[in-house]
């Protein structure tokens, strides 16, 4: 029986042979389920509703359609589509994907979101973009100074949506939905499905195909989850010992606070372990050099807040520990999802201080299970707040005394009271 060519299964789904090249050149050999039953959707020109956890290989789900979409259209010398995502680094590497995947199209893109110089971007779509992939506020900035206009877009994609919802976008979201022509395709993708986001999915989406891979509140399977339960002045020891076993070979990290991402940096790179922080308040540079070293294994630790749960695409991160529990239970959900990927084994492993049990519950009602205690990796120094706290044997209860009978005070004679003493000068 001959094998099958490669590519074979991606042509089944009714891609153009330029996108198949381009994919067997990625080393890609069969489509990922949400792949297998977004793309033909999308293709047809049907609005799509996609609920799927990240690491799932949504990506490709909208970029391929996009792609070949254009690529059999008049341009106009507009924006023909928009890809409006919640986070710098998510927007970056949506744009190295439309690079990968339309290498062989002729096609033109660009990528704008904030933190970053202007100009350049202004340079860029001077030029005419097909594609434009953008975060909100960026995007509306430069819309209102003239630089980017909508009103010729014909598919719009809306990725992570509840991530829009958590970082308080949805207004922006809003209004820039308001720009686009009324007659458009809209893909519309979300991890999760709060009340929130299906509102607004029924507000912008017309009888859309529905895709959904996994449950909305399930974690990946390929993910090995466990928790240790430790007190907060014994978590940095925990992390070191941890990062120093063999199994881990690369590791992201995630902390509620962006001092805490600094400070858990600077504390491992002084014990001999090479670690980075990546949050909202760095640079676009050193946030994508910090990435670029991540992703090439130069340092093998990346200590991140929530702003990277979902905007880190990197291959081969064997460990996401949870430093801090998350206040939003979903973002744990997010944050396991950076390992396990695209099929791959991966592990999650989190702490739990006994300020957090309230987070851990919330979580735990979220995936309907509990996190299995971890076994055989005992924290660094054994103290009964490293487990779950033992609930205190029962006191027997004590036999009531057998009452005594009362007896009254004896009562003060009754008469004149004596005369008081006359005041006088202390001497």
């Amino acid at each position: 029986m001959a094998s099958e060519a490669p590519g074979a299964a991606f042509v089944a789904l009714g891609l153009a042979a330029p996108l198949v090249r381009a994919l067997v050149k990625e080393g890609y050999e069969r489509p990922t389920p949400i792949q297998s039953q977004s793309i033909p959707e999308a293709l047809s020109g049907r609005d799509l509703l996609g609920c799927a956890q990240t690491g799932t290989g949504k990506t490709a789900s909208f970029v391929l359609p996009i792609l070949q979409r254009l690529s059999k259209t008049q341009r106009h010398g507009g924006i023909r589509a928009l890809v409006l995502t919640p986070t710098r680094e998510l927007a970056a590497q949506i744009g190295e994907r439309v690079t990968a995947y339309g290498r062989h199209l002729g096609l033109r893109h660009t990528v704008i979101y904030g933190g970053v110089g202007q100009r350049p971007q202004e340079e860029n779509l001077a030029k005419g973009p097909d594609l434009l992939v953008a975060t909100p506020g960026r995007l509306l900035d430069l819309m209102q100074q003239g630089f980017v206009r909508l009103d010729r877009v014909e598919v719009f994609v809306l990725d992570e949506a509840d991530r829009m919802l958590d970082m308080g976008f949805i207004h922006d979201v809003r209004r820039v939905v308001a720009a686009l022509p009324k007659q458009r395709q809209t893909l519309f993708f979300s991890a999760t499905m709060p009340r929130e986001i299906a509102a607004l999915a029924d507000n912008i989406l017309v009888d859309p195909a529905r895709v959904s891979v996994t449950p909305a509140r399930a974690a990946a399977d390929t993910v090995e989850q466990s928790i240790f339960f430790v007190e907060k002045a014994d978590k940095r020891a925990l992390l070191e010992q941890l990062l120093r076993t063999s199994s881990v070979e690369r590791a992201l990290v995630f902390t509620r606070t962006k001092h805490g991402a600094n400070r858990i940096s600077e504390q491992l790179v002084r014990v001999g372990i090479e670690a980075l922080a990546i949050h909202g308040n760095k640079s676009q540079g050193a946030r994508e050099r910090a990435l670029d070293r991540f992703r090439r294994g130069v340092t093998p630790v990346l200590v991140a807040t929530d702003i990277a749960a979902r905007g880190i695409d990197v291959e081969g991160v064997s460990h996401v520990i949870n430093y801090d529990l998350p206040n939003v239970p979903e973002s744990y959900v997010h944050r396991i999802g950076r390992t396990g990927r695209a099929g791959a084994t991966g592990s999650a492993i989190s702490f739990c201080d006994s300020e957090e049990r309230a987070l851990l519950a919330d979580i735990e009602k979220l995936l309907r299970r509990r996190i299995p205690v971890a076994e055989g990796q005992a924290p660094p120094v054994e103290t009964a707040a490293a487990r779950p706290a033992a609930r205190p044997e029962p006191r027997p209860a004590a036999r009531p005394e057998p009452r005594r009978a009362f007896a009254p005070e004896p009562q003060r004679p009754r008469g004149p009271r004596p005369p008081r003493p006359p005041r006088g000068r202390r001497s």
